[in-house]
């Protein structure tokens, strides 16, 4: 398994097909560091393509989730300013395009990721935990849109899927003031699913989701993930004639006629690997 200097992936029990990827900086908070960016669409991809895995749990080594920039590395822009306006441009904007991309791969990744959110979750931390498909966290947790305190926008997915998630008028209060909330408001807007007392109650709770789903036919799992992603950007018809068309393609599977069986016996399915 390839080794990262920003990341680390654990299978924390042998035979599990959940597999925790950790941001893994934690003298300084996990905050995201120009390797950061290339590495983590490394890790998902690797994760992703590996059969052994169901469901990826993101977390933060150390007390933190993620305390967004590492604000060093805002320092490096200063090489983008070389040149005429034009080509300064399309430098830095193909540069933007790619951080995007990299937070962008959680939702390439077929396999569900869930956040498991501890400490801080700031800026950066915001845009990885929106592109993820379910998000836990402690009640001290505590969330910031921070750049508009930085004075930059939003630029590699806050602005774009938090609106879905917690509403646009929320969102929009959140960008503009950039104010700090915790766990149990987070858990009022929608931001997170649940909220946990303790780092460990948390850590407990993920476990049992996360096997939960890590149990289901893995077929079913990732196309409910694509499908709801996809449905996401189209209209109701739309949605209903594309799921028509990945059903079509896809449920007629020994995962259908395993699942069945097993309802039938009273007994737990055993699926295949994707």
């Amino acid at each position: 398994m390839e080794s990262y200097k920003t990341l680390e992936i654990i299978q924390e029990k042998e035979n599990s097909t959940v597999f925790h990827l950790f941001l893994n900086r934690p003298s300084k908070r996990n905050a995201l560091s120009p390797e950061f960016f290339s590495e983590f669409p490394r890790a998902l991809s690797s994760l992703d393509h590996n059969p052994n895995v169901n469901v990826v749990v993101l977390s933060g080594t150390g007390d933190h989730f993620c305390s967004g920039i590492d604000l060093k590395s805002l320092n490096t822009y200063e090489s983008f300013l070389s040149g005429d306006r034009g080509r300064v441009g399309e430098r830095f904007r193909r540069h933007i395009k790619g951080l995007q991309d990299a937070i962008t791969a959680i939702e390439r990744c077929r396999k569900p990721v869930i956040a498991c959110i501890e400490g801080a979750c700031i800026g950066g931390g915001i845009d990885i935990v929106t592109a993820c498909d379910i998000r836990f966290c402690t009640k001290d947790a505590y969330f910031s849109v921070k750049e508009v305190d930085l004075a930059i926008v939003a630029d590699i997915g806050t602005l774009q899927r938090l609106p879905s998630i917690v509403g646009y008028g929320n969102a929009v209060e959140l960008a503009l003031t950039g104010r700090r909330f915790l766990g149990p408001e987070a858990k009022q807007l929608g931001l997170v699913s649940r909220v946990f007392n303790s780092k460990q109650e948390l850590e407990e709770g993920v476990r049992i989701v996360a096997e939960g789903i890590a149990s289901k036919s893995p077929l079913a799992v990732t196309g409910t993930k694509a499908v709801l992603l996809r449905s996401r950007d189209l209209n109701l018809e739309q949605g209903l004639d594309y799921v028509a068309t990945w059903n079509s393609s896809m449920m007629l599977s020994d995962d259908l006629k395993e699942a069945v069986s097993a309802q039938l016996q009273k007994r737990k399915p055993k699926f295949s690997k994707l």
